[in-house]
């Protein structure tokens, strides 16, 4: 398998990568980017990859916390934990 060796294409390329991937580059900047990434594998691999992760973590919803414990059982806990820490020093 060869080496890929980056150039000044590639280097440019990641430089930009946020701005392209987020559609904040002109029109041909954009086309030189595409046209680099369609010819160089590993260019186009890393982007896939980044376009992905980006993808994913947009995606991702923590899990819904539960509401605070009521104080009533809270009370009721605490309470509890008392008793407890009493009958231990008995």
């Amino acid at each position: 398998m060869a080496t890929h060796r980056h150039d000044e294409n590639c280097q440019r390329m990641f430089a930009l990568l946020s701005e392209y991937l987020d559609l904040e580059l002109p029109a041909e900047t954009c086309q030189e980017m595409d046209a680099h990434i369609a010819g160089c594998g590993p260019c186009a691999a890393f982007t896939a990859s980044l376009r992905k992760t980006i993808e994913l973590c947009r995606e991702y919803r923590p899990q819904e916390l539960p509401d605070p414990i009521a104080r009533d059982a809270r009370q009721k806990l605490l309470e509890a934990y008392q008793k407890m820490l009493a009958g231990r020093r008995s």
